[in-house]
């Protein structure tokens, strides 16, 4: 079976709405939930997850919000926090290895922390059985690769090209795959413009997929109400991983 991660922005529209959303999807067949930190200036997000971001912040969004979610939803469905390094790094790394093993999240996503410099929190994350994603791009080269998932753990982040999420763009991932496949066992999920119309196609050759601004668009449709945003977001989901595994 062919696994399907889910993003969606922490604390929006509100904690409680987080909550009921995660334990919808964990109903709907999402094997992982990707947390999302909100930040001002989420970098390797496209304008969908961005405006998400910037709304939530705009509503209050703290930490301590991303924590009280986790606490009601961790040990529920397999989570994972998702941020920009500024956000882990203000409060320190400890502060949120300590409450993800408290709280029953499995680890971190962070991709703008690059690996020479995730290196350092390597050992205090194993220690905590927790897994810091490796990211692999397809601009990558072979030994590029071996390097960056010598500690990988929980799967590889592969991105399906070189931009921001949810642009649509498409690259020619199979030598990627190959390189991946040669260096690790660890899982490979594809991120970055995986909707309905790709998920299918994407997923071909690989273990999973990570959908975002197909969801959080969603998230952002002021027309719907919160019970009717949770209902057509897990729909979404159900269609998602369903074509996965006909693949």
């Amino acid at each position: 079976m062919k696994k399907l991660v889910a993003y969606i922005t922490a604390g929006f529209p509100s904690k409680s709405f987080s909550v009921d959303l995660a334990l919808s999807l964990k109903e709907a067949g999402v094997d992982s939930l990707e947390l999302g930190i909100p930040f001002s200036d989420p970098v390797a997000d496209g304008p969908i997850i961005e405006q998400a971001n910037l709304k939530a912040l705009q509503n209050g969004f703290k930490i301590e919000h991303l924590f009280d979610i986790s606490k009601q939803i961790g040990k529920e469905i397999d989570t994972l926090w998702m941020g920009y390094f500024n956000s882990f790094y203000h409060r320190s790394m400890e502060l949120f290895t300590d409450n993800a093993k408290k709280f029953g999240v499995s680890g971190f996503i962070i991709p703008d922390l690059p690996h020479e410099e995730a290196l350092a929190y390597t050992q205090m994350t194993k220690e905590k059985e927790l897994s810091l994603i490796s990211f692999v791009a397809p601009t990558d080269s072979h030994d590029r690769i071996k390097q960056v998932v010598e500690h990988s753990s929980k799967f590889i982040y592969l991105v399906a090209y070189a931009g921001i999420t949810g642009s649509g763009a498409s690259e020619d991932l199979s030598k990627t795959i190959i390189s991946i496949r040669q260096s690790t066992s660890t899982p490979i999920y594809v991120g970055f413009g995986v909707d309905e119309k790709t998920a299918k196609e994407k997923v071909k050759g690989v273990d999973g997929v990570i959908v975002g601004s197909a969801f959080v668009k969603i998230l952002l449709d002021e027309k719907l109400s919160d019970s009717q945003k949770i209902l057509k977001i897990s729909n979404l989901a159900r269609v998602i991983k369903e074509s996965i595994n006909e693949a």
